[in-house]
C-alpha cells in the first residue's frame, strides 16, 4: 500500500467528493478515481458508497479512518519537531496549557524563570493555551515537553500526577451583598445569579451534586468554558461564580472579592508528560520554578480570602 492511496483516502473521508478530493491534493479527479480503486483492491473490501453524487463511507472506512488520522497526526509531531530543532535548536520549552492556569500562572512563572535563569541563555519557549483535549492531545504525540490540564478526560497513555488541588473561591464584584460574609453557605449562593462553568467542567458537576442533597438549584444567568470569563463577567456585575484561586487571584488586584464556600468543591489540575520520555534539564528546571510560583500564588491568595 502506497502513500498515495493513503493520501487519496484521507482526502476523501474529509471531502466526500472525488473532485474536491483531487482540489486538496492538486492531482486530476481520474488520478483519485484510480487511486481509490488500487487502495479498496489492496484492501479487499469497499470503502466507499456513492449516495447522491456523494461517497459515503463505509463503517471499515470510519474504522481505517481512526488510524489515518494517528498516523498523520504523529506526522504532524515529527515535522513540528524539525522545525523546532531547525530554528532553535535543542535549547527550547514547549508547554501546553488549559486557560485556568495559562493565562495568568504561566506568564508568571515565566517571569519568575527568567530571573531564576539570569545570565543564562533563554531558551525557545513555545507557551499554547489550548482546551484541555488539545493540551493531552499534544503532551501523547510528544510535541509538549509537558501540560497542564484539568481533570476531566482520560490520562490513558500519560504519565501524570496533580499539580494543584483547591478549594473552589466564590467570586462577586465590590460592594455585592455576600462580599461582607468570610465564608458563603450553599443557602446564599442559589440567591444570587449565578456564572456557571460548563455542565461537563468537574468542579460544576460536584458543586450541583452537593447543592442537590441539600434540595437547591443554582439561578445560572451565564454558563461559559472559561473560569476567566467567569471572573470578568463577576467584575462587572453580572452575578458571582465559583472558580479556582488561581485563576480568581488574576482579577483579585482589579477588585474582583473572593470568599470561601462552606462546602469543599475542589479544583485540580493535572501535570501531564509523555510516557517514558526524559525531561531536558531546561523543562525540568522551568518545572521546579513552577512548583515555587504556585506555593508563592497560594499565599497571596490566602491574604484575600482573610
Amino acid at each position: 500500500m502506497r502513500f498515495a492511496e493513503i493520501e487519496t483516502f484521507r482526502a476523501l473521508m474529509r471531502s466526500s467528493s472525488t473532485r474536491k478530493a483531487a482540489a486538496l491534493l492538486h492531482v486530476t479527479q481520474p488520478a483519485i478515481s484510480q487511486s481509490l480503486k488500487r487502495l479498496e483492491t489492496q484492501a479487499g473490501m469497499q470503502l466507499f458508497q456513492r449516495t447522491g453524487g456523494r461517497l459515503v463511507p463505509t463503517p471499515e472506512a470510519r474504522a481505517l479512518w481512526v488510524e489515518v488520522e494517528r498516523v498523520f497526526i504523529g506526522m504532524d509531531a515529527i515535522e513540528h519537531r524539525m522545525r523546532s530543532l531547525r530554528d532553535f535548536g535543542t535549547n527550547q520549552l514547549e508547554l501546553s496549557c488549559y486557560p485556568a492556569f495559562g493565562l495568568g500562572f504561566m506568564p508568571r512563572a515565566l517571569e519568575r524563570f527568567k530571573a531564576h535563569r539570569g545570565a543564562s541563555a533563554w531558551p525557545q519557549v513555545s507557551l499554547q493555551v489550548l482546551s484541555s483535549k488539545d493540551v493531552r492531545d499534544r503532551v501523547s504525540m510528544g510535541i509538549s515537553d509537558f501540560g497542564l490540564m484539568a481533570d476531566e478526560l482520560s490520562l490513558e497513555g500519560l504519565e501524570h500526577s496533580t499539580f494543584a488541588h483547591f478549594p473552589g473561591v466564590v467570586v462577586m464584584p465590590q460592594g455585592h451583598a455576600l462580599a461582607r460574609f468570610k465564608s458563603i453557605e450553599p443557602e446564599q449562593l442559589v440567591e444570587a445569579p449565578f456564572l456557571a462553568l460548563n455542565p461537563e467542567d468537574p468542579s460544576h458537576r460536584r458543586l450541583e451534586a452537593a447543592l442537590a442533597q441539600k434540595s437547591l438549584a443554582l439561578r445560572m444567568v451565564v454558563q461559559t468554558p472559561y473560569a476567566a470569563s467567569v471572573c470578568e463577567m463577576a467584575l462587572r456585575g453580572l452575578g458571582v461564580g465559583l472558580v479556582n484561586p488561581i485563576t480568581a487571584l488574576d482579577y483579585a488586584e482589579r477588585g474582583l472579592v473572593a470568599r470561601k464556600l462552606s462546602v469543599d468543591i475542589s479544583f485540580a489540575c493535572i501535570l501531564a508528560l509523555p510516557a517514558g520520555k526524559v525531561l531536558s534539564s531546561t523543562a525540568r528546571d522551568f518545572l521546579s520554578v513552577m512548583r515555587q510560583q504556585l506555593a508563592d500564588d497560594e499565599k497571596r491568595m490566602q491574604r484575600y480570602l482573610r
